[in-house]
């Protein structure tokens, strides 16, 4: 019989199946339903770096700080802004562990070092399981230097591994000049794993009332591509990298896409509000029933299989097929 369990970061999962940070992983009760349904670890919705610094400074702007005069007195807003904030995440955290007995992932938005990251050991403390940085720097200063860029996601990462013992994934986008030597210097600075891809906030005009908005939040099926293809490569690259596969999860088939690929674990979000908890229990049956099919008994009989440095012709993972394939159309 085809047996789902898996390893991710050291963790034992029954499942490669991994709910995302996101709202519903904020709740609680949610997560009691995912576990029901047969999801392997939850990741819980990140606490935002950016929006304790914009809540913090909305007190100063709508003239609630009395920093002209008492500069104490701001540094104390502030700080207690900050420390109840991530009290509340920690109380997340612990009420999660003390209701689920499947992985408990704590999740941090950031986009600095320094301070921001000391209480990540709170985190660890709480009981969390591991931690994954959801981290997406967008450089807009042209006179910044891409190494620049990517130091910084170092910074995070080694401020991190000083003060947490528990596994730690960074989670990245695709839009790196090198990504595989970048996945690469993020292990050597001690990520035990590489999520990919995040997704963030874009925005879309509107050209009846001339504004600028958000675009859609959520991922579509065809946006498994990209993730498809770097999770080939990456995984044949190296072939101890721990890959959790994100954006354009859909369906039980994208699951085993990503698996084949060589991912580790695969995250689902967008689908878990489209179609709702239940699709979980139903892509773990699609596994299982194609495992079968196939005369596979665990996942690492088939991990891997198709990844870049697996195949006859890596070429397939490459932008250059993509050229071929519209030079020989001819209409």
């Amino acid at each position: 019989m085809a047996e789902l369990k898996t390893k991710y970061m050291g963790l034992e999962l029954r499942s490669p199946i991994i709910a995302a940070s996101c709202g519903l992983t904020s709740d609680v009760e949610k997560m009691v339903e995912m576990e029901e349904a047969g999801v392997g670890a939850v990741v819980l919705k990140s606490i935002f770096e950016e929006q304790i610094n914009q809540e913090t400074s909305g007190v100063f702007n709508a003239g609630y700080g009395m920093s002209d005069g008492y500069p104490e007195a701001e540094d104390y807003i502030k700080a207690y802004i900050r420390s109840n904030t991530i009290q509340k995440y920690v109380e997340l955290v612990r009420n999660a562990k003390s209701r689920l007995s499947i992985p408990v992932i704590a999740s941090v938005n950031c986009f600095s070092g320094g301070e921001w990251v000391s209480f990540a050991r709170q985190l660890q403390d709480a009981g969390a399981d591991a931690l994954e940085l959801n981290v997406f720097i967008l450089p807009v200063n042209e006179f910044t230097e891409s190494a620049e860029v990517e130091n910084v996601y170092y910074e995070i990462m080694k401020s991190i591994k000083e003060q947490v013992k528990i596994p730690v994934a960074i989670k990245i986008s695709h839009y790196f000049t090198n990504l595989s030597a970048f996945v690469d210097k993020m292990k050597a600075y001690g990520a035990n794993a590489t999520t990919i891809f995040n997704r963030f906030y874009e925005p879309d005009i509107n050209i009846n009332s001339l504004t600028i908005g958000a675009a859609s939040v959520f991922s579509t099926a065809t946006e498994l591509r990209t993730t498809l293809r770097w999770t080939g490569i990456l995984a044949g690259k190296d072939k101890n990298l721990e890959i959790s596969a994100s954006t354009g999860v859909h369906s039980g088939e994208a699951v085993v896409k990503l698996l084949l690929a060589g991912a580790t674990t695969v995250q689902l979000c967008s689908v878990l509000y489209e179609k709702g908890i239940s699709v979980i229990g139903e892509m773990n049956t699609f596994i299982k029933t194609w495992m079968e099919s196939k005369a596979f008994e665990s996942i690492d009989d088939f991990r891997g299989m198709l990844s870049y440095s697996s195949i006859d012709n890596p070429d397939l993972y490459e932008r250059a097929q993509f050229m071929k394939y519209f030079s020989n159309k001819s209409n």
